[in-house]
């Protein structure tokens, strides 16, 4: 798995996921629970992951959708 994605805002990561799925490109949230540590204030970003080989169809599909890919290059 690569990651995607990163972000504090839960609304880009769904809209994301919708998308690459509808594109038919597994993903899969991980960071999820981080919240229960936080107090769900949102301090620790969320990351979107899809395997290797999907990860360039999901940059595209990212990049389309004008959503920027906040992730450690």
């Amino acid at each position: 798995m690569k990651e995607l994605l990163r972000s504090n805002d839960p609304t880009i990561i769904a809209f994301a996921s919708a998308l690459l799925r509808g594109e038919g490109i597994d993903c899969f949230e991980m960071d999820v629970n981080m919240s229960i540590l936080e107090g769900s204030i949102g301090v620790f970003p969320r990351r979107l992951m899809v395997r290797a080989d999907d990860l360039e169809a999901a940059e595209v599909v990212m990049k389309d959708n004008g959503i920027a890919l906040g992730r450690p290059r």
